[in-house]
């Protein structure tokens, strides 16, 4: 069976009953979106195997749950708003960010580890009841076990274990910023919190807190700080309007951009790599700039440089392969690979026709997500999904979508 890469094991319990997450939360209506009627029930109770995880998909109006390998559409969850994806890193849900709050999403995949194989076991998906208020809702993050949910309108970071999302309502551990700014949070190994500093006018940089918050490190030369990812040796990476800073063994390091403005705001990292791919925009004033080249960030040497694609790219281009390559979709329609070490493109796989970003960030663009050696791909102008298979290039299933796809999330190991 064509199983994705693991790094741990993980097993899963049939799905509970879901609960509140907070006490102000209202249980919504099957007519909102949450299967709460006998019967979905009944077929939640039921397990098939199937060959791959799920891939959830948002849409103006929804979320659509598909199968990872034939793209079959399992369920179509009606939900209102501005809809963001993100896993929740437990293998299993996805926190599906609105208006007002981060919903959990159970795509009701089990997987179970034999060796060096993986069953992946599948029920009826159901948008939870477990919701989680955010005034704003911002970046998720997953890492070291901890799941971290900002809220851009208070600053406030709510904390939770992810493997206990299945038993309903997490027990919540709770980080207020002092000022309220579009941030991020990502928890660290031994409890400790990285999170950024900014206020609604400006953003400066990050600090780190130990368990009982107090400060252990601090940078405040990150004007702009947007967008963090996570590179081998746990160095946590953050982008800035002039270059980057990353925080290693306790201390931050500036990499300083060659330009004036040079901002990287989108970053993706491999625990199999401590090369983080990032974008680059080098117009400050510019409505909408479309790069060509992205960049790269050598966490052990703390040096940045840049490879030129010919094509430019989006925000929801980046990602990073199996083998910790990294993978630009370009606006050309190809997947473009890149060797981290040698600063190089290997390989070029052709997936969709030639594409224009749209100014509204918001508005659906083509989107990329991997999960193992399958590299997901959505083409709104044609309401289309595919998968690539990163070892040969080739599509292996494409399918029509009855919405325009805008956001993309997989669950997995």
């Amino acid at each position: 069976m064509n199983t994705p890469n693991r790094r741990s094991p993980f097993r899963f319990a049939a799905v509970a009953a879901p609960v509140l997450a907070l006490a102000l939360a209202a249980c919504a209506s099957p007519a909102d979106g949450d299967g709460g009627t006998a019967e979905a029930s009944e077929a939640h109770s039921t397990e098939a195997e199937v060959s791959a995880p799920r891939v959830v998909v948002s849409y103006d109006g929804g979320v659509l749950v598909l199968e990872g390998d034939s793209l079959e559409t399992v369920d179509d969850v009606p939900l209102d708003g501005f809809l963001r994806l993100n896993p929740a890193g437990d293998a299993r849900h996805v926190i599906v960010s609105t208006d007002d709050s981060f919903r959990v999403l159970d795509t009701g995949v089990t997987i179970e580890e034999h060796g060096d194989h993986a069953h992946y076991y599948a029920e009826s998906p159901e948008l939870t009841a477990t919701e989680f208020a955010a005034e704003h809702p911002g970046h998720v993050t997953t890492h070291a076990g901890t799941t971290a949910l900002f809220a851009d309108g208070t600053g406030r970071v709510q904390l939770f274990d992810p493997s206990t999302l299945e038993g309903g309502a997490p027990e919540l551990t709770e980080y207020e910023s002092p000022d309220a700014h579009h941030g991020v949070a990502v928890a660290l190994e031994g409890g400790a919190l990285l999170t950024t500093l900014g206020t609604s006018e400006s953003r400066s940089g990050a600090v780190v807190l130990d368990t009982d918050r107090a400060e252990l490190a601090r940078t405040e030369d990150c004007p702009g700080v947007h967008g963090e990812t996570v590179a081998a040796d746990e160095v946590v990476v953050l982008g800035c309007e002039n270059g980057a800073v990353l925080y290693r063994d306790g201390a931050f390091t500036k990499i300083a951009a060659p330009d004036a403005y040079g901002r990287i705001g989108n970053q993706a990292g491999s625990p199999e790599s401590p090369i983080v791919l990032g974008d680059y925009k080098v117009e400050a004033e510019a409505e909408l700039e479309r790069p060509e080249r992205v960049s790269l960030i050598d966490t052990e040497t703390a040096t940045l440089r840049f490879v030129e694609l010919g094509t430019s790219y989006t925000f929801r281009s980046l990602a990073r392969g199996p083998h910790g390559e990294a993978l630009v979709l370009g606006t050309d329609g190809a997947i473009h690979v890149i060797d981290p070490a040698a600063g190089t493109v290997s390989a070029r796989f052709d997936v969709i026709a030639p594409w224009t970003e749209p100014v509204d960030w918001q508005e659906a663009r083509p989107s990329l997500e991997v999960r193992g050696q399958r590299a997901y791909v959505t083409d709104p102008a044609t309401s289309t999904l595919h998968v690539v298979d990163l070892e040969s290039g080739e599509i292996t299933a494409s399918v029509e979508l009855p919405h325009v796809p805008n956001e993309l999330s997989t669950v997995g190991d």
